[in-house]
């Protein structure tokens, strides 16, 4: 067996394209394994395995911006690196695919609802109702209601006697679009976006203006173009798996030498 060779702090950070800090912090919050010192001069001692470990870090942290069980699954496969149980992670990045795809598909379904309401959903209801009963009927809130109106998503007409809101079949309809594409991730400035398209009696390509900011626009969230967004990171789970399989392959090699 060849001895061990080991990696200065700037070696790893040159090759994992990241500063020697941020080495260091991954260090400290455990994201790599433990590593030994040199006891002459106290000097870090990585090795290929703290290499390996701070690519796969790095590849997977692209995904920790998602909350819930991405999020989840991000991290265990983050403990089944540090654990050297690269079996446990490759599984586990399998699970962070399916959920990825899991996301896509829901994004797709609320766009494809979108478009079918375009073409023509029959109505709820023919009698107007009042906040209160579109709260029940659609499951949200008063206040959702009127964060959506404060947000310009609808216009909602009052009751011209004593000024209260009064949802007809339009708005009802408006309503469930704007609630399925915010449950699937959409941003608000994106429903905002593709609502404001329709509104000028532009019925086409929608799903791109869901997914494409205008030029003027400040791109804040990922969410503002969800379903690119979407893409990427499925590609990403893609590379991931190939990453834990190529190095799994790599010290398969090197244990039968």
């Amino acid at each position: 067996m060849s001895p061990t060779r080991y990696l200065r702090t700037s070696e790893l950070a040159k090759a994992a394209n990241v500063h020697p800090n941020t080495v260091r912090l991954y260090e400290q919050w455990g994201l790599l394994p433990p590593v030994e010192r040199n006891p002459f001069n106290n000097y870090r001692r990585f090795t290929q395995k703290h290499l390996d470990q701070l690519l796969l870090v790095r590849q997977a942290l692209r995904f920790t911006w998602l909350s819930g069980d991405i999020h989840a699954t991000v991290y265990e496969i983050i403990a089944q690196g540090v654990q050297e149980n690269l079996g446990g992670a490759l599984e586990l990045a399998y699970k962070l695919l399916s959920q990825v795809q899991a996301e896509r598909a829901q994004a797709e379904a609320a766009v494809r609802y979108l478009e079918r309401w375009v073409e023509g959903v029959p109505p709820d209801t023919t009698r107007p109702l009042r906040i209160g009963e579109v709260a029940r009927l659609l499951d949200v809130t008063i206040d959702q209601l009127r964060n959506w109106e404060r947000n310009n998503l609808l216009e909602t007409p009052r009751d011209p006697s004593n000024g209260y809101r009064l949802y007809g079949p339009d708005e009802i309809g408006r309503l469930r679009v704007i609630r399925m594409l915010i449950r699937s991730r959409y941003s608000t400035m994106s429903i905002l976006r593709m609502l404001n398209k329709l509104d000028r009696g532009e019925t086409d390509q929608l799903r791109q203006a869901l997914d494409t900011p205008e030029a003027e626009e400040d791109v804040l969230f990922v969410t503002d173009h969800w379903l690119t967004t979407l893409n990427d990171l499925e590609k990403g789970a893609h590379e991931l798996i190939g990453q834990i399989e190529a190095t799994l392959t790599q010290r398969q090699s090197e244990e039968s030498d």
